[in-house]
């Protein structure tokens, strides 16, 4: 019952007047505008909807791009380090040798 009511706001949907203690009384005309009305309030929320998931997917896109970007950025900062000490070294060795 709480979800029919927030589904179908009396803002948007204002019902019959109708006599104290009698239920609702819908005319097939009635019927058939309120289900196109809510078929189109969906039909909006659907578009919002898919509009924004495409926008999710292209921002997902974009952040696996810098994370490509980063990760290769830190990989070949790791390996220029790794090289650092080899030269130093191989400098290192060359002048023992040219000394000696």
């Amino acid at each position: 019952v709480v979800r029919e009511l927030s589904m179908f706001p009396q803002s948007r949907h204002p019902t019959p007047h109708q006599a104290a203690g009698q239920p609702f009384k819908f005319t097939i005309r009635e019927s058939l505008d309120r289900i196109k009305e809510e078929f189109q309030f969906l039909q909006t929320q659907y578009h919002s909807l898919n509009l924004e998931c495409e926008k999710l997917a292209s921002e997902k896109t974009e952040m696996q791009r810098h994370y490509v970007m980063y990760y290769e950025m830190s990989y070949g900062l790791n390996i220029e380090m790794h090289k650092q000490p080899m030269n130093v070294l191989e400098g290192a060795s060359a002048l023992v040798v040219l000394k000696a």
